[in-house]
């Protein structure tokens, strides 16, 4: 690539400024274009980044720029929408989505239908699976160094105060209409976790809620795999701030105490064997730079995102169970 990957930014909120930096962490991007319909986010964003060029709306910047990667940074209840216009734009090459994916699975289908008709690349945006650190963990377990898996323990909570949850209109994750939830804000993250050590999708799915003004404030959730393995996954606006991961084998234990949210922060993976605890230490790095950067790589040389298509759709119909058995008390069988 002889240029930059030209990058636009869908959505100016707090996510996009990870993203922003990510562009300027990254020499084979660049950051050219954003829009927003909140004049006020737009102005507060471009007086921290430099950004050439800004527009009100989607149609304006796909009339005008000729965009390699667009990153989708709006509310999760529009991210279907927005990522099936761009697809169909035919102005984009690559999408690069926000958590959650969709609000549902048929979204996902739709959505990714959209881009394999358009030959656009569709990724979601898992930062954490980028991380050298994850990728170490899944090394390990794959080179049987824990033995047989058996089960992920893992936690995402952040102590969000009461006042705080109960002004839905000031935040997306406590607002219903926006698609909010702690499921989809926070559990998304362990359900994919999940998913990924296993290497499989769950065949059967309970969740509890706590029920906040409009969204579910917390959830405990548990995932039930072949062989009875389990994935048991606690998440909540309202806890004690809590990210931790244990993955399990009949031969050792992997142990992660901050998961997903540790920009910028040193980590440690404690590997516990009959020998002792091995801790493997991970300098500071930017997750959404390291994102980026492998999107980049898919780009240059036609390899495969990390996240396919298929496993968005995958997480969504997981998510969609989590979603029925809340509300009706009942364990919900898969077949995926």
């Amino acid at each position: 690539m002889s240029r930059a990957y030209r990058v636009a930014l869908v959505g100016t909120g707090g996510i996009a400024r990870a993203h922003a930096i990510a562009c300027e962490n990254n020499d084979r991007a660049e950051l050219v274009a954003a829009c927003d319909i909140s004049p006020q986010s737009l102005e507060r964003f471009t007086r921290q980044f430099n950004v050439p060029h800004v527009y009100s709306t989607l149609d304006e910047m796909l009339a005008a720029e000729e965009i390699d990667i667009a990153v989708i940074c709006v509310w999760g209840v529009l991210h279907a929408q927005v990522g099936i216009q761009l697809a169909e734009s035919r102005r984009v090459r690559a999408i690069l989505c926000e958590k959650p994916f969709t609000q549902n699975a048929a979204e996902a289908e739709t959505f990714v239908a959209a881009g394999r008709k358009h030959d656009v690349l569709v990724a979601e945006a898992f930062k954490f699976r980028h991380h050298p650190m994850h990728l170490k963990a899944q090394e390990i377990i794959q080179q049987g160094r824990i033995g047989s898996l058996l089960t992920v323990r893992s936690t995402f909570c952040t102590n969000v105060s009461l006042e705080r949850r109960q002004r839905p209109e000031e935040n997306w994750r406590f607002n219903r209409s926006k698609g909010g939830g702690s499921i989809y804000d926070l559990a998304c993250y362990n359900i994919h976790h999940a998913r990924y050590v296993f290497g499989e999708e769950p065949q059967r799915v309970f969740a509890a809620q706590v029920r906040g003004l409009e969204v579910d404030d917390a959830a405990y959730i548990s995932l039930v795999f072949s062989r009875g393995r389990t994935a048991q996954i606690s998440v909540g606006f309202d806890s004690w701030e809590s990210q931790y991961v244990e993955i399990s084998g009949n031969a050792g234990l992997l142990r992660i105490d901050r998961a997903w949210n540790n920009e910028n922060q040193a980590v440690t993976l404690a590997h516990h064997t009959e020998k002792g605890v091995e801790r493997l230490e991970f300098a500071p790095v930017h997750q959404f730079s390291h994102q980026l950067a492998h999107l980049c790589d898919c780009l240059d040389s036609g390899t495969p995102y990390r996240i396919p298509p298929a496993h968005s759709i995958a997480q969504m119909q997981v998510l969609d169970a989590v979603a029925e058995s809340m509300q009706s008390g009942k364990a919900i069988p898969l077949d995926i």
